[in-house]
């Protein structure tokens, strides 16, 4: 697969992208040289994993199979990805992102790290035979355009997995009011320099996240059911978790969130059919695959 390699001087991502907050992707390449991943046990990864792959149909996938990331960060997924592929591509927007990439991946001889934007891709259009991006495109300015440009690279047929924010979709009135609460400290919290903000999230992670997570887990425990309880997705999750989503959930400057059916109308947009969505957290993960010559968009 070496016509895959790719120099490890890689041109940096055009400034004049239409589809790229720059100060967005200086906050995930920080955030990511932070929390590099390397602390997290390989049980919590592989936790972490499944829970977003575990709808992704592996077995239809040809032999040897050619695909991408499309927003690796810290590469934590594509480690997971590799050994089940011929040859995953993996591209971040931010260099200091993909340098984390590539310290995480130097030991699977078929992934190539790259920096691109989503919008500029850099491989052919139909030439993929699947592939993914988990908490990127609700970071775009526009997410549907950053979707379709995925899609634009995949075979007719192939699967395509995607993770967005959920719209608080059922939930009650008092946790969306949580949540309007949280939101206005994140639009505070985004604008600081990177060190006082992870200082804060930290604090934040501290005293909300661990107390709130333990106690679920502990509801649980007792025979209570956990799902409705906020942060309760964290009970049997590290600390170092806690830490690292706490500066995503607060520290990023630019962010959507969908509804579940807004997230099928998107993908049916933008070419993407028999769309199936993980029925757990994280909300939502969902797989479609890209129409074939023959079938309407």
């Amino acid at each position: 697969m070496a016509e895959f390699r790719t120099s490890r001087r890689a041109p940096a991502v055009e400034h004049r992208s239409k589809n790229l907050d720059q100060r967005t992707v200086a906050d995930f390449g920080a955030e990511w040289a932070a929390f590099d991943q390397s602390a997290m046990s390989e049980a919590e990864l592989t936790l972490h994993f499944d829970g977003y792959f575990g709808i992704f149909p592996w077995a239809s996938l040809p032999a040897r199979a050619i695909g991408f990331d499309a927003g690796c960060g810290s590469g934590r997924w594509a480690r997971r990805v590799a050994p089940r592929v011929g040859h995953l591509r993996c591209v971040d927007a931010s260099p200091a992102a993909v340098a984390v990439a590539r310290r995480a991946l130097q030991a699977q001889a078929n992934c190539s790290v790259e920096t691109a934007s989503i919008e500029a891709l850099p491989f052919d259009e139909r030439s993929m035979d699947f592939g993914y991006s988990l908490g990127v495109l609700h970071h775009l300015p526009d997410p549907e355009a950053g979707l379709a440009s995925c899609v634009a690279k995949l075979k007719p047929g192939a699967p395509f997995l995607v993770y967005l924010y959920y719209a608080l979709d059922g939930r009650p009135a008092w946790f969306r009011a949580i949540w309007r609460a949280a939101e206005a400290v994140r639009k505070v919290l985004c604008r600081l320099p990177f060190r006082l903000k992870l200082t804060i999230t930290t604090m934040i992670a501290t005293v909300i996240y661990w107390p709130l997570a333990r106690t679920a887990l502990l509801a649980e425990k007792l025979g209570a059911d956990p799902e409705g309880l906020p942060l309760s997705t964290y009970r049997r999750r590290s600390f170092y978790s806690m830490r690292t989503d706490a500066l995503d959930r607060f520290g990023t400057r630019l962010e959507h969130r969908f509804r579940r059916d807004e997230i099928a109308a998107m993908m049916e947009r933008c070419g993407l059919r028999d769309i199936t969505f993980s029925e757990h957290a994280p909300y939502w993960c969902a797989v479609g695959r890209r129409v074939g010559d023959d079938q309407p968009r």
